[in-house]
């Protein structure tokens, strides 16, 4: 079917409306947005949609058609997404994310504390897949010892905001590298290949900042980790031996193994490796009595399937060490098909290309292109004050410009990242500024300047885009 030419002002009438709607709902239902009410504000949206396309005499049966096309084409991801919540739960239950968390917190030095808060949050965001697991554990911790130490509070936060984002952003168990690409049709570890380019030099200059101003202040006190470490041994056992599985999962991605295969192997042998080195916690988590096949069994599919709770004698490390499993990704995958259903119908009634091609008009560049798009991320997380639909409604309205304009997808999904993920933090009635002012005691206003990694990205992104360097082109298969 042919579909009609739309004005752009009938395509971008859901588009406000959406954002219209969202805004709202993130007043009302504030961080409980997500848990649905966003996801049928989508649908809402997409029905809007539907009846534009309606009076434009486009059939149901070609919008259902497009919805069709638009859900088999995030197949892959939604399937990624449930081995990364597999993944996180045997990860944790075999011991491998507090053992990642015990050796971090070992280097930290109060003579360069606000860089050792960087990598140490760098490290637990990348083994959890979590920023703000990671500023409600381990950061609220680092943000007390700072202010014991004489630092100020703001600039504590924006080191543990920038090593949470940066560790969210690259690692295969957060929801939003997963999310991204799958809204820009571009691959899993291709991607974070991709992103390396730009977050590496925004990371490298992050710490180098934090140096500088570490060495504006003079500390007296010491670093006492012992009380975290304490929690951790009491309930795992901690070796080296464990980073054998994350280890080769890296050479997998390396290797440019399939996602599923190389997410599937490392869920198999964190199991097995839980089996070898934490006997007595699958016993306790199943509540039996002694080690047997029923006991490994219920306590393995439990962090694979629904949920695990390592709860220890420490009140913060009970809160990093729980997983959702499969189950704790149902939201995400939720959203992406929503989103899937109002990028269909945009499509089927021509709205994307509508959107498309004034974009186009305009941005006469590829630099244009981007920057266009990170201002897109970057209103709508101030209008919908959400990191997801930061990458949404931006993923959706510009996929059709980059691939029209010979662009592989990870410049769009790496875009996506750059500049809707990492900014969120940066908005006070965003519902991740909000969390974060929240759990870490310490206002946006107060962080913001010092949140470096999170300010700098899109502006790496811009550099990068301006000056041509590792902008792929799309190659056709």
């Amino acid at each position: 079917m042919e579909t009609p030419k739309l004005s752009l002002r009938a395509a971008l009438i859901p588009v406000l409306i959406l954002i219209l709607l969202l805004s709202y709902n993130i007043t009302v239902f504030g961080d409980d947005a997500l848990a649905g009410s966003n996801q049928f504000m989508l649908l809402i949206a997409g029905a809007i949609a539907a009846l534009i396309g309606y009076r434009n005499k486009i059939s149901y049966k070609f919008m259902l058609q497009k919805i069709t096309e638009n859900l088999g084409s995030v197949t892959s991801p939604i399937l990624i997404l449930l081995f990364v919540g597999a993944l996180a739960g045997t990860w944790l239950l075999s011991g491998i994310i507090p053992a990642m968390i015990y050796y971090g917190l070992q280097i930290a030095n109060p003579v360069f504390f606000l860089p050792t808060c960087v990598l140490t949050c760098t490290l637990i965001s990348l083994a959890t897949g979590s920023s703000w697991s990671t500023s409600a554990t381990v950061g609220i911790a680092l943000v007390g010892i700072g202010k014991a130490l004489g630092l100020p509070a703001g600039m504590v936060a924006g080191a543990v905001i920038s090593g949470a984002y940066f560790g969210d952003k690259l690692s295969p168990l957060s929801d939003t590298t997963n999310f991204a690409p799958a809204m820009a049709g571009s691959e899993l570890f291709t991607h974070i290949r991709y992103m390396l380019y730009t977050t590496l030099p925004t990371i490298i200059i992050t710490l180098l900042a934090f140096v500088v101003l570490g060495f504006g202040f003079t500390t007296n006190g010491e670093i006492d980790v012992v009380a975290y470490k304490s929690a951790i041994a009491e309930k795992f056992n901690i070796n080296f031996w464990l980073f054998i599985v994350p280890l080769g999962v890296i050479l997998m991605i390396i290797k440019k193994t399939q996602p599923l295969i190389a997410l599937f192997v490392g869920t198999i042998s964190a199991a097995i490796f839980a089996l070898i080195f934490q006997p007595t916690l699958l016993v306790e988590l199943a509540g039996g009595q002694t080690f047997n096949f029923k006991v490994a069994y219920q306590s393995i599919l439990n962090a694979i399937t629904t949920e695990t709770n390592v709860e220890t004698s420490n009140q913060l490390m009970n809160e990093l060490f729980s997983s959702g499993g499969m189950k704790g990704m149902l939201g995400t995958i939720w959203l992406i098909i929503c989103a899937m259903v109002f990028g269909g119908v945009m499509d089927a009634i021509g709205a994307l290309e509508a959107i498309s091609n004034a974009f186009l008009k305009w941005a006469k560049s590829t630099f244009q292109l981007i920057a266009g798009t990170v201002a897109s991320c970057l209103t709508v997380n101030l209008s919908a004050s959400d990191q997801y639909l930061a990458i949404v409604v931006p993923g959706k309205m510009f996929a059709r410009a980059f691939k029209d304009r010979k662009l592989a997808p990870e410049n769009l999904s790496r875009t996506l990242e750059d500049s809707g993920t990492v900014t969120s933090v940066l908005v006070p009635w965003n519902t991740c500024g909000a969390y974060q002012s929240v759990v870490l005691g310490v206002s946006v206003a107060d962080y913001f300047i010092y949140a470096i990694f999170n300010w700098l990205s899109p502006l790496m992104t811009l550099i990068f885009a301006y000056f041509n360097i590792k902008i792929r082109a799309l190659v056709k298969a």
